[in-house]
């Protein structure tokens, strides 16, 4: 009858509504419950570099926080952008953290091949948690005392200084910002890392490179090298003594190292907000800026919009040098 198809009708309507009200419960359950299970946070680099020492210093500080493991996983190659890819197809929901940073999510974007992702629209970016400068160092046998003593000789000596670099890297960028602003003419010669390029500068077989300050201070102290600058605007307190590019007649030059926390785009709001904000803890406990601080490193602006703004603006920079310098590949 009319009436039993209707009752039917009624009873599936009722069952429908019942399992989307339970749906939504579970949701709502399992966002306000997050973490309920380990959290992985994906370095796109080897165990052991920088990379690497920010991302295990701050998965401790958040393991303390949310009271659930945070585990780090590196997945190193091609410049960080294998492991940034790899992160980016695990799904939104606030189980795996990203590392962002200048290699993967700046400079990749203007090499070929292009990364498959798109650092200013796939990602939900948190807070930035640090940048420092590179310091341009020389072997202290050149005859290289200061900048302008570089600079002076590359100009009557073009392309005859020769320089280590590691493609891709915030060092690299930094050379190339570099032999833009001031006009001169270097030859560049490409290492696999920082550790080969550093034995080498410290032999007598390359004159100079840019590297992070953190890496080159005890050589400096040491005095097997020589700093001429550093990249960042203001002074850097391990290097006190080594003026900014800025003030030694290059106003505004700025290249520096940095790395963020980021998510995949689509991660429920309620978990977003609870990862940015043990995030934004993280970064304010004293134990971290101490660590940051101690290494010669910058505490930066924290959140989303100042490290989103700041992202887009880098990207932009990067993809200008390296079309303008001419590189199309590492």
């Amino acid at each position: 009858s009319k009436y039993m198809i209707l009752l039917k009708n009624m009873n599936i309507q009722a069952w429908v509504v019942a399992v989307l009200l339970l749906g939504n419960v579970a949701l709502s359950h399992a966002q306000t419950d997050y973490p309920n299970k380990p959290v992985r946070l994906i370095v796109p680099f080897p165990a052991g570099g920088t990379s690497d020492v920010m991302g295990r210093m701050l998965a401790d500080e958040l393991t303390r926080i949310l009271k659930q493991t945070v585990i780090v996983e590196n997945i190193g190659g091609a410049g960080g952008v294998i492991g940034t890819e790899r992160a980016l197809k695990m799904p939104a929901d606030g189980y795996t953290l990203i590392q962002t940073g200048v290699g993967q999510n700046a400079v990749a974007h203007g090499l070929e091949p292009f990364p498959k992702y798109d650092s200013k629209k796939d990602f939900q970016h948190l807070t930035q948690v640090h940048h420092g400068p590179n310091v341009l160092v020389v072997n202290s046998l050149t005859r290289f005392k200061t900048l302008r003593d570089l600079i002076d000789y590359a100009r009557a000596n073009p392309g005859k200084v020769d320089y280590g670099y590691t493609p891709a890297a915030s060092g690299h960028m930094a050379m190339e910002l570099f032999k833009q602003t001031a006009n001169i003419a270097l030859t560049g010669i490409p290492y696999r890392g920082g550790g080969p390029m550093m034995i080498d500068i410290i032999g007598g077989q390359i004159p100079l490179m840019f590297i992070n300050q953190d890496v080159a201070l005890q050589h400096v102290r040491s005095g097997k090298l020589r700093s001429l600058a550093v990249t960042s605007s203001k002074r850097n307190p391990l290097y006190a003594e080594t003026p900014t590019i800025a003030e030694s007649g290059f106003p505004g030059f700025e290249a520096l190292s940095w790395s963020g926390m980021s998510i995949v785009r689509g991660t429920p709001a309620p978990i977003a907000e609870k990862i940015e904000a043990s995030l934004l803890q993280a970064m304010g406990s004293a134990n971290i800026r101490q660590r940051l601080e101690a290494n010669g490193f910058v505490v930066p602006p924290l959140g989303p919009k100042i490290y989103t703004d700041f992202v887009s603006k880098e990207v932009d920079r990067w993809t200008t040098v390296i079309k303008k310098a001419g590189i199309k590949s590492l």
